[in-house]
């Protein structure tokens, strides 16, 4: 990727309205960043949007390219060999992603590991346990630097590799009391952002750091976690995205086990130690695949080119997607299937819904209407 693509790719990917989805459709159907940047202020029209669109600039991109320089971090677009295939796989990829440490962390296999915050001395131990086995297995320990289980995690496989995903900017240690924590990552390890250096990780980016902390896994370990738990959202996903889940059980008079109780009587796999984990990963083996066997099974993923529907067209499917859409959100497969649009139509109705701020999208390729 020269200089010129990647600002091209960062300026469309910080413009108003479009999310990960958003983008690659506009690669898709424009051939390019530069091009859907240049075709951005007429799809805002075409949609009825009636503010500018805040489109990212050059100089707002450059900056963000030097922050992260500064921060001693690398800039990583989805199209880059470096970028891990299974989180590329998952349909709301982030298009770049903020490295500081070992970039090659991220495409050895990863396994997650999260639980509670206010989780249990025994609980910690275990997490610690099981990560630290785990990286002797070789795997990389993927978290996300939380309180309780998750730094846990990381401390049992530091000395392996493990991988931080923030909430925040690259630049930003949350908690703060983890900085030690943080900077022995950075040097061992890897911490990974989706999110612009300075950014203070808010409530509403928790969640969407969960989708690549499960997206850059092959499965994702559960230790203590309650019924309304975030590491709950990190095991949905983990499903959603074909990502085995597996659970470690707990004393059922523990409210911090409940929600890892269920995901068993869902059908999680139950765990008590890192070889139950590695066994499944495996194929029933004790270790992974050998040297110079493939380590994943994750297809490589492509950006096959879409025609833009003709203006007449995508007025009528707007209207009609507009109309089949709740503030409950609604999978797009279902969409498609009750307005009877093609696929790609209903893809290009969508986009300009969101540049719109008409709809919101969600993680599991689903998506709700705002306002009336």
């Amino acid at each position: 990727m020269t200089d010129a693509e990647r600002l091209d790719w960062l300026r469309l990917a910080r413009s108003e309205g479009v999310g990960p989805v958003t983008f690659f459709h506009l690669l898709r159907f424009y051939g390019g960043a530069a091009k859907a940047l240049a075709a951005l202020p007429e799809l805002a029209r075409r949609s009825g949007r009636k503010n500018p669109l805040r489109i990212g600039s050059e100089k707002e991109a450059e900056r963000e390219l030097a922050a992260v320089r500064h921060a001693g971090a690398t800039l990583l677009a989805w199209l880059e060999p470096a970028y891990p295939v299974p989180l590329a796989a998952i349909e709301d990829a982030p298009p770049l992603v903020t490295v500081r440490g070992n970039v090659a962390s991220l495409s050895k296999r990863n396994i997650a590991v999260v639980g509670a915050r206010n989780a249990s001395a025994n609980g910690r131990a275990l997490a610690e346990t099981i990560a630290r086995d785990l990286g002797k297995a070789g795997f990389v320990v993927a978290s996300g630097l939380a309180r309780g289980i998750d730094a846990a995690a990381h401390k049992g496989a530091l000395a392996t590799g493990t991988v931080a995903v923030l909430a925040g900017g690259i630049d930003i240690c949350y908690p703060p009391e983890h900085r030690a924590l943080y900077d022995a990552i950075a040097e061992k390890g890897a911490l990974v952002a989706e999110l612009p250096p300075g950014t203070e990780p808010l409530a509403r980016h928790f969640p969407r750091r969960n989708r690549i902390i499960s997206g850059l896994s092959d499965g994702v370990v559960v230790v203590e976690a309650a019924l309304r738990s975030g590491s709950l959202i990190t095991a949905r996903l983990a499903g959603e995205q074909g990502r085995e889940v597996f659970a470690v059980p707990g004393s059922p008079l523990d409210p911090r086990c409940h929600g890892s109780n269920n995901l068993i009587r869902q059908g999680a796999a139950l765990t008590e130690s890192a070889d139950d984990v590695v066994r499944a990963l495996s194929g029933g083996r004790v270790a992974p695949a050998p040297a110079g066997a493939p380590e994943a099974s994750f297809a490589e993923p492509d950006l096959a080119p879409l025609a833009p529907p003709a203006e007449a067209d995508s007025d009528k499917a707007r209207s009609l997607v507009i109309e089949h859409l709740s503030p409950s959100p609604t999978a797009v497969d279902e969409l498609v299937r009750q307005t009877e649009l093609p696929p790609a139509l209903v893809a290009s109705a969508l986009l300009e819904l969101e540049l719109a701020g008409r709809i919101e999208r969600h993680p599991g390729n689903r998506v709700a209407r705002l306002g009336t």
